[in-house]
């Protein structure tokens, strides 16, 4: 099968018919608008798009046969609600053809998790998951934790399921392995070993402290340990200490015998005994008052990486096998599938999906539903936690669903609010100053939406809290009114809190007047006259009322973690901004001098500073510096 993310693995063409006039859902104008799609379509495998009115994507699908697929659509009688909804809202469609079923799976996957159609399971997960990274692009190879794309050269160990328990596995295994974690910057620069020496969680190679052949053996056992052979690792490491203490070395004895204790911590942090089940993933799926909850375990070597709930979004009136089959598909569109993966039921399309994931990952993955053994009892195990899991996010929606209620008879709001954005500034003196958004919602923090804007308006006076507001509230409305003046798209806020008191509130307001706003809900939260100590926050409304909630109010502990939420939103930002400008050059600004070029400018000069006071001379003479790029430098500077 082909690169299922080459460029020109399929054709794409738009349906050039579009039913025009009214926007408002028309369940003939979508049956019609279909029909002629119909007329020209294939019978062959692809993705096909529900468009609406204004080209938004509704629905994507995958066929084996387009032709027979799509023509359902028309026979409305035989459709459930939902998707007689999204027939009548369906004004055109986009057809993707694919050389077979796999490649459909893989792209609808793909195109699902991209725009995120409001008629489309969702995973509803916005962070990708830790992996470990064990670096090759140096003699001294680094340990680290890893997010994102896998670009760097070396060898990446995952997922864990979350931050913590990769960080409870990454420390761990350095205590075990004494490997570095430190920048090559970091490396390069050292004259005496660090701290991570002292406390035995580090062999100091950069200063000599252990050899390239030393260093390449623990390398070695870290890779083995995390392939699965903790016993041989173990064996060794035994081994290695009753030598040591049989020739009298009891310092290196103790060494090797915290190093064993490490391994025995991680072993004994397995939740579940994965022992003899290699590389492999377990899911478990629990349904209960319409609400769906996936749990899943992460077995890689045989030892367990942790494990994570899923709530997947918009499955009413949608058959289980095909929520569980598209939130695998998702799932494993950005992170790389095992050749085992176990559920707790069988699925219609699960041949087809293993052929899918086989072809992306490049080996043969089975999906199987085992019925006795060991991989039995871990089924039931998830199965359990599934159900658990599941109880515990009825019980807290519950909870939420009535905080949500007193939030809008406390703000005089029509009805529970769906989306609450709260904003914070953070600066020292104005200087790296940005302002903070973060987003709640019935189902929690929604952190994929959480902003942050940079202050760079010139007017804005710096240090003055009332004029940063003013800017981020200028930017973040008037873009919401360019790019959705109709607010069909849900990014409006049912209500807005400021962390700050009747100045803020007022900056706020003007800067909605000017945009013709007037029917956004601000409130103003700020610390009462005790600075907050007793908890009694005071509420600023835009009449001019002011109140406070009794200190054990469950609605005032709620509006406290939203604003606790945009403070430690809104310093975090603002450390990272501070981190970045302090190793901030003024050669950055320079066109086409990068990373390696820099380097070598403050290597041979010395300082930036020497480099903007260089004649054009010097600068011919610097190595790697070209005439060209010596005149641009030149010029850049100097022409200021």
């Amino acid at each position: 099968m082909s690169d299922p993310n080459a460029p020109t693995r399929f054709n794409e063409d738009k349906a050039t018919f579009t039913v025009r006039g009214s926007d408002a859902p028309d369940i003939e104008a979508g049956v019609a608008a279909i029909r002629n799609v119909l007329a020209t379509l294939p019978i062959r495998p692809g993705v096909y798009r529900m468009l609406d009115a204004r080209g938004e994507v509704l629905y994507v699908g995958k066929a084996r046969a387009l032709k027979n697929r799509v023509t359902n659509y028309t026979q409305v009688d035989r459709l459930t609600k939902r998707l007689q909804r999204m027939v009548a809202q369906t004004r055109s469609m986009m057809i993707v053809t694919t050389n077979n079923e796999a490649e459909a799976l893989l792209l609808e996957a793909q195109l699902i998790k991209r725009y995120r159609p409001a008629y489309n399971v969702l995973l509803r997960d916005d962070k990708s998951f830790p992996f470990i990274l064990l670096r090759a692009d140096h003699d001294f190879p680094r340990i680290q934790k890893h997010r994102g794309a896998r670009r760097a050269k070396g060898n990446y160990y995952g997922p864990f399921a979350s931050a913590g328990s990769v960080n409870n596995t990454l420390n761990a295994l350095q205590k075990l392995f004494l490997l570095r974690s430190c920048t090559d910057g970091f490396f390069k620069n050292r004259d005496r070993p660090c701290l991570l020496y002292q406390i035995k969680r580090c062999s100091a190679p950069c200063v000599g402290r252990i050899d390239t052949d030393g260093y390449a053996e623990l390398v070695a056992d870290a890779k083995a340990f995390l392939a699965g052979k903790s016993t041989e690792v173990q064996a060794k490491l035994g081994a290695q200490m009753q030598t040591a203490a049989q020739n009298m070395d009891f310092e290196l004895a103790a060494i090797i015998r915290d190093r064993l204790r490490a391994l025995t911590f991680i072993q004994g942090s397995q939740a579940i005994n994965a022992e003899g089940l290699g590389d492999a993933d377990i899911f478990a799926m629990a349904c209960k008052n319409g609400v769906i909850g996936i749990q899943a375990f992460f077995i890689r070597g045989g030892q367990n990486w942790g494990h994570r709930s899923f709530f997947p979004a918009h499955t009413a009136d949608v058959p289980e096998d095909e929520i569980f089959t598209g939130f695998l598909a998702q799932f494993y569109e950005e992170v790389p599938p095992p050749r085992t993966i176990l559920l707790d039921r069988e699925l219609t399309e699960a041949e087809l999906l293993g052929e899918a994931l086989g072809a992306q990952a490049g080996f043969k993955v089975a999906l199987s539903m085992p019925q006795r053994g060991t991989r039995r009892k871990l089924l039931e195990q998830a199965k359990r936690n599934a159900e658990e899991a599941l109880d515990r996010r009825l019980a807290e929606s519950t909870t939420q669903a009535k905080l949500l209620r007193e939030v809008a008879e406390l703000f005089d709001l029509p009805e529970p609010p769906d989306r609450i954005e709260v904003y914070d500034n953070s600066h020292i003196q104005g200087t790296n100053a940005l302002g903070a958004m973060v987003v709640a919602g019935p189902e929690g923090f929604r952190k994929g939406q959480y902003r942050k804007f940079n202050i760079k308006n010139p007017d804005t006076i710096p240090g003055d809290d009332f004029g940063m507001m003013r800017e981020v509230f200028g930017r973040r409305f008037a873009r919401a009114q360019a790019d959705d003046p109709d607010r069909d798209s849900g990014d409006w806020p049912d209500l807005v809190l400021i962390d700050g008191g009747r100045g803020q509130l007022n900056a706020v307001k003007g800067v909605l007047e000017e945009l013709g706003i007037e029917d956004v809900v601000l409130v103003g939260i700020a610390k009462g006259p005790h600075h907050g100590r007793d908890g009694r926050e005071v509420f600023h409304m835009l009449d001019g009322r002011e109140f406070q909630l009794p200190v054990n109010a469950p609605v005032l502990f709620y509006l406290q973690r939203l604003r606790d939420e945009v403070h430690r939103f809104a310093i975090g930002a603002h450390r990272a901004k501070r981190a970045k400008a302090i190793g901030a050059s003024p050669l950055d600004d320079v066109p086409g001098i990068g990373p390696a070029r820099k380097k070598a400018l403050l290597m041979h000069f010395g300082t930036a500073r020497a480099v903007r006071n260089a004649s054009l001379d010097d600068l011919q003479r610097a190595p790697g510096v070209s005439a060209a790029v010596a005149q641009q430098l030149y010029d850049f500077f100097h022409s200021r």
